[in-house]
Parts: structure tokens; sequence; C-alpha cells
């Protein structure tokens, strides 16, 4: 629910993976890490028809539309957020304990149920139609997306869920897993992330009650749509939810974060809440964005069958929050399992602080890399994908460094930067070389671009 990752992708076009039948495999090098030369196999988009990709114990066949690769298919299931003293379980855990402390049902029992074992793979509908996302919005575009093919996908956002939980006859709850982008590479980006979504629903008598003369406010109105609320909710409504959201989230990071944070909100859009917004927060003297959020589009709530309630739902990265928290330099180090980075956060009290003590930084070896574009379907996305399926978790940052347009051809070529770095020992320049060489004859055969090495 990040407003960012929305309108990131309007300017790319749709890219149809091409089905490469074969990739210069290479000897296999001695470091398991860096892998042999990727078989066709290991890239995007095995779409041939009558083919399956087995994930989780389901099978699904292939069509044009699936894209996934072995590398984030190595991922799923893989669940961080749930592997005891992880930083991101650490961040889930302490958010946890805040709700169930902080509200408390009738019987004593927590107001919020938690869910953070759903599988990460849902419908195109549960990932973008139940939120009202417009069938030509281009978050549901294939080159930001893992889709296994034309109907099920890797949860873009633990949004995918809401309507289900709604619709079960849930009124709070918190949703927590794995989330899938293809994206660009550096150290804040990594294809697979981690999201916290909480969702809560008001009766009229539950948001009225202490209200001087609630009894005779109401949730719902037909007047128009305003910057301020949604057609079918009263002003009172709409300024009454809000309020409990943006409080509810100022205790919540002041939990987390502790007291005197400066905070500010920031409109935004998302199609599936009206007004929505963004909170930053002033951390070491710089303004970060820490989480998106919202009064719930009644349409949505009412699909789900809940007509008669009106509510807000708010969506963060665990990632963001422990690298802010724990000033945790690189996203890659979530994958780690280096015993030096782990054993920093066994720690027997979840609040208990922790100030990550960086592992020794090895030195980058830089490479770069020419081609020309082809003439159509070729989204930066594909060529990020390819380099990480290559590369792996060595490739620390890609950039996009020159662009160049034959004045006779029209033809492009671009050129990017490779910064290959591992975290936990030296690159030789023979390896580098040798996974660089994968990335060249890889872009030739799966992307169609042409060479210019």
């Amino acid at each position: 629910m990040v407003c960012s990752a929305l309108r990131r992708v309007a300017h790319m076009h749709v890219y149809l993976v091409r089905k490469a039948s074969s990739v210069s495999k290479g000897h296999h090098h001695h470091h398991q890490a860096l892998g042999s030369r990727p078989a066709a196999s290991e890239f995007a988009a095995r779409g041939a028809p009558g083919s399956v990709v087995e994930l989780l114990g389901k099978s699904y066949p292939q069509d044009d539309y699936s894209n996934l690769s072995q590398k984030v298919l190595s991922r799923v299931g893989r669940n961080l957020h749930n592997q005891q003293h992880h930083p991101l379980w650490l961040i889930k855990e302490r958010v946890k304990e805040h709700f169930y402390k902080q509200y408390v049902g009738r019987f004593g029992t927590p107001m919020f149920s938690v869910y953070d074992d759903l599988s990460p793979v849902v419908t195109t509908w549960q990932n973008f139609d139940s939120l009202l996302i417009p069938p030509d919005h281009p978050s549901r575009k294939k080159g930001d997306n893992y889709y296994l093919n034309g109907n099920h996908m890797l949860r873009a956002h633990t949004s995918a869920h809401q309507w289900d939980l709604l619709h079960a006859g849930l009124d709070a709850f918190l949703v927590v897993g794995d989330v899938y982008r293809r994206d660009q590479i550096d150290s804040q980006h990594y294809p697979v992330f981690h999201q916290l979504e909480g969702v809560r629903l008001f009766s009229k008598h539950e948001l009225f009650a202490g209200i001087k003369d609630g009894e005779s406010l109401q949730l719902f109105e037909q007047s128009s749509r305003s910057a301020y609320k949604q057609e079918t909710h009263t002003m009172e409504a709409t300024k009454l939810i809000e309020f409990d959201l943006k409080q509810t989230l100022i205790r919540l990071v002041t939990h987390i974060f502790g007291d005197g944070l400066d905070i500010r909100w920031v409109d935004c859009y998302f199609p599936f809440t009206h007004p929505s917004y963004e909170m930053e927060i002033n951390f070491h003297g710089e303004w970060l964005e820490v989480l998106g959020c919202g009064v719930m589009e009644q349409q949505l709530v009412n699909s789900a069958g809940a007509q008669d309630r009106i509510g807000w739902a708010f969506g963060l990265g665990l990632e963001r929050l422990a690298m802010i928290l724990y000033d945790i330099p690189d996203i890659r180090l979530f994958w780690s399992e280096d015993e030096r980075f782990l054993k920093q956060f066994r720690v027997s009290d979840i609040n208990q602080k922790v100030k990550f003590q960086p592992l020794s930084k090895y030195p980058a070896v830089i490479n770069d890399i020419s081609f020309w574009l082809p003439s159509e379907n070729y989204t930066e996305n594909d060529f990020y994908d390819l380099v990480r399926t290559v590369g792996g978790d060595l490739v620390e940052k890609v950039d996009l460094i020159d662009k160049f347009e034959h004045p006779k051809t029209h033809k492009t070529s671009h050129c990017y930067r490779i910064t290959y770095r591992h975290m936990e020992r030296t690159l030789s320049q023979r390896e580098v070389r040798h996974i660089h060489q994968a990335v060249q004859e890889a872009a030739v055969q799966l992307l169609g671009v042409e060479g210019r090495f």
C-alpha cells in the first residue's frame, strides 16, 4: 500500500517475455553461490504450452504471461517474517505485541487477529480487481509483477487478502507476508520483500460511542466525492475514522521508534482507499516514508458483505522499518545466513535495542555492459530480473549510466554499470568475469538485444 509502488510503473511498456530455446551452459564454477552459467529454464517465462510450474504443492499451467525466474521461485516459502529472531520477525512480533496489548475485545481477547502464513500465490482478481484497481492500471503490467500464468501470480502486496478476510466476517486483522515485484537493483530494492497490513471496520455504534449526541449521527449519505471524503460517507464519519487511523499509527510508530518522534502526513492516492495518506517520520534529520494508509473505499467494503460498516486500512514494509530501526544498510542482508549477521538479533526481549554492526565491507568489482535494445517489448525490469538470476545476491546495484540513439538507424543503446560485491568475502576478478559473460550471453539470447560488448 505504498503510493510510489503504484506510480513507479506508469512509464513502462507491457513486455511479453520471449522464450529462449537455450543459453550457453558453460562450465560449472566451484562456487555454488555463483552458480553455473544459467540454462534458459532458469530465466523468465518458460511459457511453453502444456508445461507447468510446481509451487507449494500445486501445479500451474504455463502460458505467455508466465515470467517467474528460478531465483524468485527459490525465495517462495522462506518466510523470513516467521523465522525466529530474524530482524523481520522481530519487527512483526513488536507490531503484534502492540496491537494485542492496546486493542482488547469485550472478553479480554485480542481484537485483531493475525494472519502470517497465507500462501503468496493469489489470483489476479485478488491482487487487483478485488481492490478496485482498473484493468488498464500500470501496476498490473507484466514488467512489474511475477505471473505464474494469466490467472495466478505471486502477490504484489498483502492487500490481496483484504477482500477474502472481510468476506469471511472479520472486522479487525493484521496480515503479514512476503510480496513480489520486479524492480530496479540497489541497496533498497529486492524482488521479494515483506509487508504488514492492518484493517479495522466500525459499526455506527462503535464509531460514535462516547461522542456527544452520537446517536443522531450517521455513517452514510448520498453526496458527492471530494478531496476530503467519499460520496457515500458523512463528513463526521470520515473525520472520526481518519482520526482513529492516525492515532493508531502514531501509537504504533512511537512504540517501535520511541517517544519524541517528528511525524508528518502527506496526501496520497491509492485505488482502494480515499482519502489516503503516507506517514513520514524525521529520523536522524531525514524525512522517511514508513507506511501508507487511508479510509477504505466503501465499494470494496460493500462488495465483501460489510455494507453497514466503514473502515480504515494501512500497509507498511518490514524491511523499511528494520533498515531504519536497526541501521541495516543493504536489503540483501535480510537473506543472509551468515552467523555474524543473524546472531546480532538473538535478543531475549523483542523490544531490546539493536544496532547492527556491519560485517566487513569487501571491495566492489565494477563492470559495464552496453547493448542495442530490441525494437519492441523491452523494459528495464526484464534486464534487472535477468541480472539477478545470473548474478544472484552478488549484484549490489545496477545503474543505467548512458543512452545513445544512432542518428541514422535511430536504434537505441543502453550502457549499464553493474556493481558486484560479496557480503561475506572478497570476489575474484575471474569469478566476476564468469558472471558478467553469462549476463551478456543471456541478454542476447533471452531479451533479444544486440551486443556492443
